[in-house]
């Protein structure tokens, strides 16, 4: 009986110890485990069915993680502790904690193509991910620079995304991966780091559009933005005649991407490369092609062997100069030097003829002028007097065979 009695109370202090935990369970945990109470089902979709899933490991791995940030600091609407919340929350305003960087992204292209209405348009989240945002050092941040061309190709390396945006450029994630540059960031070992990405030539929170003044892939800005990492060859730039072009305000003369393009830029010792440059200088130098063309180096070239003098060749890559300037490497004291890098034996006569030599420009090549005249005439010569006279032989031929088909005696 006793035992019995005993039991009872316990029942009844175990009950009543029951009921008075069940006011301190229906209250919320501290800190953001109420929100994971509902979001770390892996299979938790609000009412327009949208997942709204939070995996706790990669939240707390993440750089808002590490500082014990609460979900409240984002999520401004939500009240702290109130479930459950309403179904749809207002968008993140990263501002409260980043300034300067929504102020930049602001106006960037992305920013700006936001404030129209075109939602397709690279937002916070789309490069930083959203609860797991590691920092840009973390090898699996998707904004590290190893992982930056995959990031930026989710939108520009799509075809179906480039054309439903209508993004500028095309393709240019599968451009810049198979350049030179991005090879260099696919590779293994430190070279990785040496490959520029992105963000080196268009900016992280500054991007904008080309034709933005302020952008640093404005035309007036390229060689500034190249000779960044090219230093030694921007010295070069500067020096030449294009470069001394630019100073002068001339933003029409060739930049870096006229020669080497913008994603596509391939080594420079490749044949495909070397061919393609002959192209581009021709674009601004078309009766200097045309010469070239006419030239044993230029058919060579033009058959697609590259064995032979190129532009850059006899001019210099990026530091060209008029013949005028002493110290182009076609001046009249450096031109032997220069004929001699492929013919070792070549004398100063053989340096003196012009390469360029114009045969319909009586002033500056008369001899090759008046040959080429002497031969229009007598190729026209020969080839009229011997189809004159192909046309008599073959009316005689003609009218022998019709001869021969009459009958004997049959008057002509």
């Amino acid at each position: 009986m006793v035992h019995l009695s005993r039991l009872f109370l316990l029942c009844i202090l175990g009950c009543g110890g029951l009921l008075l935990a069940l006011p301190a369970a229906a209250a919320a945990p501290a800190g953001n485990d109420t929100c994971l109470m509902c979001h770390a089902d892996k299979d938790a979709r609000n009412g327009q069915g949208q997942p709204i899933a939070v995996d706790p490991a990669r939240f707390k791995a993440s750089v808002h993680g590490e500082m014990q940030l609460t979900c409240v600091m984002c999520h401004a609407d939500v009240a702290d502790g109130k479930v459950p919340h309403a179904d749809k929350l207002k968008p993140v305003d990263c501002k409260g904690c980043h300034e300067k960087a929504v102020a930049e992204y602001r106006g960037t292209v992305h920013g700006k193509a936001r404030a129209d209405g075109r939602t397709l348009a690279a937002s916070c989240t789309d490069c930083h991910g959203t609860h797991d945002i590691r920092r840009a050092k973390d090898p699996a941040s998707p904004t590290n620079h190893v992982n930056l061309e995959a990031t930026c190709s989710k939108c520009h390396g799509s075809d179906a995304y480039v054309e439903k945006a209508k993004l500028p450029g095309g393709n240019v994630g599968r451009q810049y991966h198979d350049s030179v540059h991005g090879k260099l960031l696919a590779g293994k070992g430190p070279e990785r780091q040496m490959g520029p990405e992105c963000t080196d030539c268009h900016g992280t929170h500054d991007i904008r559009a080309k034709d933005d003044p302020q952008s640093r892939v404005h035309r007036a800005r390229v060689p500034e933005t190249c000779g960044s990492c090219h230093d030694a060859i921007r010295a070069q730039f500067t020096g030449g005649q294009h470069g001394k072009l630019r100073q002068q305000g001339m933003t029409g003369a060739p930049g870096c991407n006229d020669c080497h393009s913008a994603h596509d830029i391939q080594r420079h010792d490749l044949p495909r490369f070397q061919l393609e440059a002959i192209k581009q200088c021709g674009n601004c130098h078309q009766d200097f092609i045309a010469t070239y063309r006419d030239t044993f180096h230029g058919k060579v070239t033009n058959l697609g062997y590259t064995q032979v003098a190129t532009c850059a060749a006899c001019h210099g890559a990026h530091e060209m100069l008029p013949a005028s300037d002493p110290a182009s490497k076609v001046s009249a004291g450096n031109r032997l030097k220069t004929c001699q890098a492929c013919h070792a034996d070549a004398s100063a006569s053989f340096a003196s003829w012009d390469p360029h030599a114009n045969k319909h420009d009586r002033a500056r090549s008369p001899l090759y002028y008046w040959a080429a005249r002497f031969m229009e005439v007598l190729l026209i010569g020969v080839f009229g007097f011997f189809g004159i006279h192909t046309v008599f032989w073959f009316y005689r031929s003609l009218r022998v065979r019709l001869a021969a088909g009459r009958p004997h005696g049959e008057k002509r």
